[in-house]
């Protein structure tokens, strides 16, 4: 009799994606692969993977009663490097093995985060609109600052964030960065200067980048308190999680002029609302959580995806797992 394959279901973004790749990589499972439209409804992720051993997800939540609800469930991939719309414990809790793909896109996003600071020192969108509106003047409005010599800040000192301390350390700047997960030789082997508080990177730096997960932790780390105290000729630049900073607060810095400016990939509620005060001010540069793309990066996603769910659905470790504990579990009986 033939083995019965596994079923595995991608959940779409909101920017559909073709998945043939994936297919390729399960083949040797085997497994069929059904790819679902977009939602972020629990209750039509449940009516529609209800039977799916793996699920392929960009922005749908996996919550506790999503997972516990889908009982053949062992194994969610995140199609990217944040993992913030699965509820990690719960999946632990629930025997499921939880992974992303945290080098997908780690130079594509510290490429991005250059090009907002170098956009916002050399005033580039201001200077665009100028020359399009018949505006021809050499000298950038404001003041502009060199760059070399000045001191850059970077919140988070992961793969990426350690991707943007390479390059922005070429533009003859001073880097520190604080992070209290990694070790003194991550921060000794770039020559950057390890602080330890934030407030102390906000006080120091003239341009402050975050490059930092979403989690309980970092829910609203850069707050209030960290921009009254960044110097009031500073930029802050975020390319990691909407939420990460707190949006009210980042809009009064703007409107009340505590930071120079601010150039975000990345909002707290995304779209945003029309009547969105970021959307008006001219000291903010926008661009819409597309830090992660390239052509070739994103071309890797599906069969990277697919790879690591055969791995987990063969028995095997997959690549990238952000629940390691789940493996403790995973050797005791338990019911859901």
């Amino acid at each position: 009799m033939a083995e019965q394959p596994f079923q595995v279901y991608v959940i779409q973004g909101r920017s559909p994606r073709d998945f043939s790749d994936c297919q390729a990589a399960l083949a040797r499972v085997p497994a069929h692969l059904e790819s679902l439209p977009f939602t972020r409804q629990e209750d039509e992720i449940i009516e529609r993977a209800r039977d799916a051993d793996a699920l392929i997800v960009s922005s749908s939540p996996m919550t506790r009663r999503v997972m516990s609800a889908l009982k053949r469930l062992k194994v969610v991939v995140r199609t990217g490097v944040g993992y913030d719309v699965i509820d990690v414990p719960a999946a632990t809790d629930l025997g499921i093995v939880a992974v992303n793909i945290p080098d997908i896109w780690t130079r594509e996003v510290a490429n991005h985060a250059l090009a907002l600071l170098l956009s916002w020192n050399r005033r580039i969108p201001t200077l665009y609109n100028e020359v399009k509106a018949g505006v021809w003047q050499s000298q950038p409005p404001g003041p502009v600052g060199a760059l070399h010599g000045e001191t850059v800040g970077i919140v988070g000192f992961g793969n990426i964030g350690r991707a943007f301390a390479r390059r922005v350390a070429a533009l003859e700047t001073h880097v520190i960065a604080y992070d209290p997960y990694i070790d003194d030789a991550q921060f000794s082997a770039l020559g950057v200067e390890r602080v330890f508080s934030l407030g102390e990177l906000a006080a120091r730096s003239d341009y402050i980048s975050v490059h930092t997960l979403l989690n309980a932790e970092t829910h609203h780390l850069i707050n209030e308190v960290f921009l009254r105290q960044m110097k009031p000729s500073a930029c802050l630049i975020n390319t990691s999680r909407g939420p990460v900073v707190d949006e009210q607060a980042i809009i009064r810095a703007l409107q009340e002029q505590w930071i120079a400016g601010a150039a975000l990939d990345v909002q707290e509620h995304e779209p945003p609302a029309p009547d969105n005060p970021l959307l008006c001010l001219d000291n903010v540069i926008l661009t819409p959580h597309a830090a992660y793309y390239s052509t070739a990066a994103v071309a890797q996603v599906p069969q990277r995806c697919g790879e690591e769910v055969a791995r987990a659905l063969t028995g095997q470790r997959p690549l990238h797992v952000v629940n390691p504990e789940v493996y403790a579990v995973l050797m005791q009986p338990k019911a859901r």
